[in-house]
């Protein structure tokens, strides 16, 4: 028997004595491309940290099913920019050689084999002749691309992304989610945070929709539904193109 890639029981997050994430229990299969919804405050990106282990949680968390520390290796993640400290004096392909040091261990150094492999996820991204620029000096859009080069240099099984479309270029959302759907095809399972409605059901295989407690999971044709858009985002639609209408209005 495969394990699901990702098992979730009664997984409990509070951050200040308020309750962010409440009871959820999830099984995920793969391989798949897998959209998390919900509204702003609804506790994504902390339902990712808290899956990595990157936040105080209770309850219990299984990765191709094995605890979280087992499998680190073949786990990558991608953070919100916002989160990234981009005047720190590094440039872009110090990032992306990141990705390798998993498979390295504490005492080994990346050599030419890692750099070649850090290359060429920047040529997949399209970062070629940037190497050495700063990351701060970057766009948006670059910025983002940098960090997809870091997690495919880990050449993980499993991804967690956190929003990698927000504030991006037309050209970049479209270089994301051709590498989604590579990633896909070659048997990896990709998490992503998710705000545009509008794409959701046309490039995700499955979708999570969460406010603080899951309100649905599962393939895109059965979950993704108006009823469970009312649910999710607190709101009354008559339709499901009205939900998705109005969220592209409300992000």
């Amino acid at each position: 028997m495969v394990p699901p890639v990702l098992e979730v029981d009664d997984l409990n997050t509070t951050y200040q004595r308020r309750v962010v994430l409440d009871a959820i229990d999830l099984s995920v299969d793969g391989p798949a491309l897998v959209a998390i919804v919900g509204p702003n405050g609804a506790g994504k990106s902390t339902f990712l940290k808290s899956i990595l282990g990157l936040v105080p949680c209770t309850g219990s968390v299984r990765v191709l099913g094995q605890p979280i520390d087992s499998v680190r290796r073949r786990i990558g993640y991608v953070p919100q920019r916002e989160s990234v400290d981009w005047d720190f004096p590094v440039s872009v392909g110090d990032v992306a050689l990141m990705g390798t040091y998993g498979r390295l261990g504490w005492f080994r150094r990346p050599g030419a084999a890692e750099r070649r492999v850090a290359q060429e996820c920047l040529s997949r991204v399209g970062l070629d002749g940037l190497e050495d620029r700063q990351i701060g000096r970057l766009s948006g859009g670059q910025q983002q691309r940098t960090f997809l080069a870091r997690a495919l240099a880990q050449q993980a099984d499993v991804y967690f992304m956190d929003e990698p479309m927000a504030g991006v270029d037309a050209s970049t959302q479209a270089v994301i989610f051709d590498l989604l759907d590579e990633l896909r095809d070659a048997g990896k399972t990709v998490f992503v945070v998710h705000h545009d409605l509008r794409t959701v059901a046309s490039r995700f295989d499955r979708v999570v929709m969460l406010n603080r407690r899951l309100i649905a999971a599962g393939p895109m044709a059965e979950v993704f539904t108006t009823e469970n858009l009312q649910q999710t985002y607190d709101s009354q639609f008559v339709t499901l193109d009205e939900a998705i209408a109005c969220s592209a209005t409300t992000r």
